[in-house]
């Protein structure tokens, strides 16, 4: 097989549903999903797939989120078709892949060739199937699922537009053109940080080629899906939709989730990649590719700022870009001004980027065999209200073991001094965006946090609250998640937000605010109180617990 040829068809379906069958079939094996880590991300995820799939409720017109219904909808359609939630994770992981599985075959076998096009096709599918979101940390977790779905998506649509066919493989311009479409429409509706950044290069990259049917079929495909979406949903689906991620950009209570947009370039941990994307797009200009090299360097900060806004600032796009450099280089004898051999130096970024980028892959393809060899005796349900959802796991030591965090600087604790000495100096505590410590009715409320433990929390305000014949109440929960209603007899908050970006969603149709003495978070808590009190709102109090206060809004 020459350098350039085509993995053949047979061979390339034989890997991909291999890795589909090997990848989905240990996640299905176990029984259950057992979660090691991140348990709020995935009490949010929880949350809003129950709504959808039990309540046929809609992100953005039913209940806030910047999360598009994409992320969502697969996994909602198997729990209403009553799957408990672990395995409509699983189950809608291996949907995500046999749907793009076909769209891989093509990328893959028209633009990569041998052993590269059945690398990339694995990747392509480990990306739908893996039960961690990325990174070298080797715990299972469902969070951010959405992140991988979305690559996945990125690495059908970069390809397609910034590469030209291989030699031996034949051009389907009409059908890659939607294949395009509708892999960006899918970023939109999953994620649209992904489409906002990765559109332009693709759209560039097909212009400067004057590839105009490819061009025209993904604008045309994007626009029958934005078609279709309005037709169900009504325009007020997009209005919402872009209301929700306004109002999160505004937000004080997220903040860049890790490093800031230049340590993701320059940050040790990200500069090896970084320089081996700027010698790529160098290479490729000096080898004569042009379009393709304008097109990647175009391409490069969206792919950076991709990073810098999903938690963990993992930089995906590394793989891909090691692919890009092993397939398009130039005959043996090319050499730069410098007289470097091209192609030889292009295999060597190749080298660093796929280097660079192994961590987090192996970890991906690794976590569902990780997954499958857990042991689960000391395992408990994360939420009990269905019996379905019993295969949702969590250890019980974090579920149940509930730790508080407390600054001890404050007044009359041995450390006073020294908050006086930042006070003076008008320092701020690290990694604290908003003023934490909040007041309710005149009153200051303990500066604490919870660490660990959220199922004891919520659990506990649910028995309470249920004791005290608040039970089947609409209740806005004044803190960073607003899982209650998973764990007693509470309707979810109608118009509110899984999980608490800012402003008052839901407390119009609120009964009862219950605001928590130590928060999970204590910025949200106060920032929420903030904005019931800035929208006009008095708090009465009703009952108080001994961790909670449940009031009536009024106004």
């Amino acid at each position: 097989m020459s350098r350039m040829e085509p993995v053949g068809i047979g061979r390339l379906a034989a890997v991909l549903g291999l890795v589909v069958a090997v990848l989905g079939g240990l996640a299905l094996a176990k029984g259950a999903f057992l979660v090691g880590k991140h348990e709020g991300d995935t009490l949010h995820l929880v949350d809003m797939v129950l709504r959808m799939g039990l309540a046929g409720q809609v992100p953005h017109l039913d209940f806030m989120t910047p999360i598009g219904i994409g992320a969502t909808w697969p996994i909602a359609a198997f729990v209403a078709a009553g799957f408990g939630v672990g395995h409509a994770f699983f189950a809608a992981q291996i949907a995500v892949a046999l749907v793009l599985l076909l769209p891989t075959l093509l990328v893959a076998r028209s633009r990569f060739p041998g052993w590269v096009g059945l690398a990339f096709g694995a990747y392509v599918m480990g990306l739908c199937l893996a039960l961690v979101h990325g990174e070298a940390n080797a715990v299972i977790s469902p969070s951010m699922h959405y992140n991988r779905w979305a690559w996945a998506l990125a690495y059908l649509a970069l390809p397609l537009a910034i590469l030209r066919p291989l030699p031996g493989a034949t051009g389907r311009p009409a059908l890659e053109g939607a294949v395009i479409g509708l892999a960006l429409a899918g970023l939109a509706l999953t994620k649209v940080t992904y489409f906002v950044a990765l559109a332009p290069a693709i759209f560039l990259a097909l212009a400067l080629r004057r590839d105009w049917a490819r061009l025209g079929l993904a604008l045309g495909v994007g626009l029958l899906v934005a078609a279709a979406m309005t037709a169900g949903f009504g325009f007020d689906y997009w209005l919402a939709y872009v209301h929700d991620l306004l109002a999160v950009s505004r937000s004080t209570i997220r903040g860049a989730p890790g490093a800031d947009y230049a340590e993701i370039i320059t940050a040790p941990p990200y500069l090896l990649g970084s320089l081996g994307a700027l010698a790529l797009v160098i290479y490729w200009r000096q080898s004569g590719f042009k379009t393709e090299g304008l097109a990647l360097l175009v391409a490069l900060p969206g792919l950076a700022y991709i990073t810098y806004q999903n938690w963990g600032n993992d930089p995906q796009w590394l793989i891909l870009l090691a692919a890009f450099a092993i397939t398009l280089r130039p005959d043996p004898g090319a050499r730069s001004p410098e007289g470097w051999p091209l192609a030889a130096g292009l295999g060597a970024v190749a080298l660093v980027l796929a280097t660079a980028g192994a961590p987090s892959a192996i970890n991906l393809f690794w976590s569902p065999l990780r997954h499958f060899n857990t042991p689960t005796d000391r395992l408990v349900p994360m939420i009990g209200k269905r019996a379905a959802d019993a295969d949702l796991l969590v250890s019980g030591a974090r579920a149940y073991h509930v730790t508080e965090i407390r600054p001890a600087d404050g007044p009359g604790q041995p450390y006073a001094a020294y908050a006086a000495l930042l006070k003076a100096q008008d320092i701020r505590p690290e990694a604290q965006e908003t003023e934490a410590v909040a007041e309710l009715n005149g009153a200051a409320l303990p500066d604490c946090e919870v660490g660990q433990g959220y199922g004891a929390v919520f659990d506990t305000w649910a028995k309470d609250l249920g004791a005290a014949g608040f039970g089947g109440a609409q209740i806005f929960v004044a803190d960073l998640f607003s899982s209650l209603w998973l764990y007693g007899d509470f309707p979810p908050l109608a118009g509110g937000t899984p999980w608490y970006y800012g402003g008052t969603p839901g407390l119009a149709g609120a009964e009862h605010v219950l605001v928590p003495l130590c928060p999970l978070s204590a910025a949200a808590r106060a920032a929420a109180l903030e904005a019931v009190a800035q929208a006009g709102w008095r708090l009465e109090e009703e009952a108080r617990g001994a961790s909670w206060v449940l009031l009536r809004p009024v106004r």
